[in-house]
């Protein structure tokens, strides 16, 4: 089973991590936006590797018979496995290439909420939002939390999929016309 998380996990992460350098290189040509795009765009397609991995687990560790519980558990440690090679990814990144982040992600933040029209208040607000979030960005266990909670969701909600499709009861069990075992 290690070996089934790790494989595709770590391919997932692989995924993430280089569409993430591929993005963060491009940043100064797209907009934020359109690289959060992107990036949301590479998770779901690394979380892909969620339903191969629970699918090669079913078929070849457990038999052809996979529980919702079972399948819900590996494909959630794949998706951990995902998360952290994501996570170790944008640290490399913020800290060695890319330390300005916070002030270029506050700066586009602003200039956003002014382009929709908000009141000079509201700007005010979100200005004093952006200098909490730059003094809590620098601190490396709150930046490795965010980080994390980033591909998190995405990973999760594959993950239910996947266990919904591929469970799988023991063909031995017989079924009468209502849906009832017997």
């Amino acid at each position: 089973m290690r070996k089934i998380i790790l494989t595709f996990g770590l391919i997932a992460g692989a995924i993430m991590s280089v569409m993430m350098v591929i993005t963060m290189t491009l940043v100064g040509r797209i907009d934020f936006d359109k690289g959060e795009v992107i990036g949301y765009t590479s998770m779901v397609v690394a979380f892909l590797m969620v339903f191969f991995g629970v699918k090669s687990y079913r078929d070849n560790v457990a038999g052809g018979e996979i529980k919702f519980g079972r399948a819900f558990l590996v494909g959630l440690a794949i998706t951990a496995v995902a998360s952290m090679c994501y996570v170790a990814t944008w640290e490399v990144l913020y800290y060695k290439v890319w330390p300005d982040f916070p002030e270029k992600y506050a700066a586009h933040q602003i200039e956003r909420a002014r382009a929709s029209g908000a009141t000079e208040a509201e700007i005010a607000v979100q200005q004093q939002q952006m200098e909490k979030f730059k003094i809590l960005y620098k601190n490396p266990i709150i930046n490795a939390a965010i980080s994390f909670l980033e591909p998190l969701p995405v990973g999760l909600i594959l993950t239910l999929v996947t266990a919904g499709v591929l469970r799988k009861r023991k063909s031995s069990e017989v079924v009468d016309a209502v849906g009832v075992r017997i």
